[in-house]
């Protein structure tokens, strides 16, 4: 985490980032199963977009953790 508060500006662009993630997410959600769904699924194409869709996730989650304000113990 940083050890400065984030300004207003930095918020704002975090969530404009986590929203764009959030909807490319959803999209390959739907290409996937679309995918998986047309006969014959190309498995090689599948795999690829399931890596970027767990890359996705993964930078979510740190959009989203730096968005929650630390909580002292």
């Amino acid at each position: 985490m940083s050890l400065h508060p984030l300004s207003d500006t930095d918020i704002s662009t975090i969530r404009d980032q986590l929203h764009e993630l959030e909807v490319e997410h959803r999209d390959l959600d739907s290409v996937i199963a679309h995918m998986i769904e047309s006969p014959p699924p190309d498995d090689l194409l599948i795999r690829r977009l399931k890596k970027r869709k767990l890359g996705l996730r993964d930078r979510i989650l740190q959009l989203e953790q730096m968005l929650t304000p630390d909580i002292p113990a």
